[in-house]
């Protein structure tokens, strides 16, 4: 069986775990509050933010 791959969003913010698309939010902020959390709870996970306007991807690191 194979799994189907989720797209990009065309707009918003998409958290991406390890590759793959896992939700999706409306605001930047949204977005980076879902990340942090999943990193606090899971900090073995790559966690990064995808932006559909600029189509660029950025690391979530807890500081």
């Amino acid at each position: 069986m194979v799994a189907a791959a989720r797209e990009l969003p065309a707009s918003g913010y998409a958290l991406e775990v390890d590759g793959r698309i896992k939700a999706e939010f409306e605001t930047r902020d949204g977005a980076r509050m879902g990340a942090e959390e999943l990193k606090k709870r899971f900090p073995m996970l790559r966690i990064r933010i995808f932006d559909a306007q600029t189509k660029t991807r950025e690391d979530v690191e807890l500081t």
